[in-house]
């Protein structure tokens, strides 16, 4: 279309054709009248002598052919994976192979470039930092699911359906309206602030004697990764700031870090996991019944450390920054 401030428009290129055309006007005269090059006057008179007035409207900048186009099944795969795991270009580029700007050219090129509901844009700075090797800072924290009933949830088969799959699942405790309660998954999280690997368990509750046995289990399984655990980073929740927690830290030798009051980003890291966990696990698809999804948990864990191309450490998975092998950092 003419731009807003285009010098000719569709009847300004007709007066301008016709004074050269019909009138006997020089282009150069024509081209100085209407405040335009020769060039542009003489396109415009050489394209209303071939093809009359329609030749003067707006056409597409378009090129015949796009010899380098990506092909048509790429594109197809780029998209599927975008709708069915709401991956990024990164994450689409790292398991097709190809550059991000590629996907990213085809994802807009697709209009399917932005999807709303998960990039959530805060309006604030963004301040990036990262330890210099791993077990200088780990994260800890705790995120919820509600529990699936048999059948599935509501996300996939509606309310409607999802309320009658509480009412079908044997053994849900009733509340005080006497509707199912299928209750709440603590999904206890850990993770490397250099390398990004991951450790969780899910539990029933997120009291502080809870917590303490993550993150026993957790030390003594990045410890067999060749990772000493220096420092931890949680929230102002309970059990961070209970007793049990403080004396386990002092016994694992490892120091503690809270966050500041109502500040997230400071642990944006394991919240950024948890979307990823809640995207690429939790609710990536239909799952049947609780007990499936949790099975499904250790799979998706082995994934992310080992296979999953990672964006902020150069679309590489997090086991590979995992390179204390000789002991330098113990």
């Amino acid at each position: 279309m003419t731009h807003a401030n285009a010098l000719l428009t569709p009847r300004a290129r007709l007066r301008l054709a016709r004074l050269v055309v019909e009138s006997g006007w020089t282009i150069t005269s024509a081209a100085k009248m209407f405040m335009v090059s020769p060039r542009t006057a003489g396109k415009w008179a050489h394209r209303y002598r071939t093809e009359g007035p329609a030749g003067m409207t707006d056409r597409s900048s378009r090129p015949r052919r796009s010899p380098h186009r990506t092909p048509r099944p790429v594109v197809k795969q780029i998209v599927g994976l975008r709708w069915r795991h709401r991956l990024g270009p990164a994450q689409i580029a790292g398991r097709l192979g190809m550059p991000a700007s590629t996907v990213h050219a085809v994802l807009v090129r697709t209009r399917i470039n932005r999807l709303s509901r998960i990039d959530r844009v805060t309006g604030e700075p963004i301040r990036r930092y990262e330890h210099e090797y791993p077990g200088s800072l780990i994260h800890v924290d705790v995120t919820k699911f509600g529990n699936i009933p048999d059948g599935g949830g509501h996300r996939y088969v509606g309310r409607q359906q999802g309320a009658a799959n509480k009412l079908a699942t044997t053994g849900l405790p009733r509340g005080a309206d006497y509707k199912p309660r299928t209750g709440t998954a603590f999904l206890h999280t850990v993770i490397d602030d250099h390398s990004r690997v991951a450790y969780a368990e899910i539990h029933t509750d997120e009291k502080a004697d809870t917590a303490v046995g993550v993150l026993h289990r957790a030390t003594a399984w990045l410890a067999e990764h060749g990772v000493s655990v220096q420092r931890v980073l949680s929230d102002n929740g309970a059990a961070y700031r209970s007793h049990a927690w403080r004396d386990a830290c002092a016994q694992l030798g490892i120091k503690h870090k809270r966050t500041r009051p109502y500040r997230p980003q400071t642990n944006g890291k394991i919240e950024r996991f948890h979307r990823t966990l809640a995207d690429g696990w939790a609710y990536a698809r239909r799952y049947t019944s609780e007990t499936e999804r949790r099975d499904e948990l250790p799979g998706w864990l082995h994934y992310y450390n080992h296979h999953r191309a990672h964006s902020a450490i150069g679309n590489q998975p997090p086991i590979t920054r995992l390179n204390n092998l000789p002991g330098h950092h113990t």
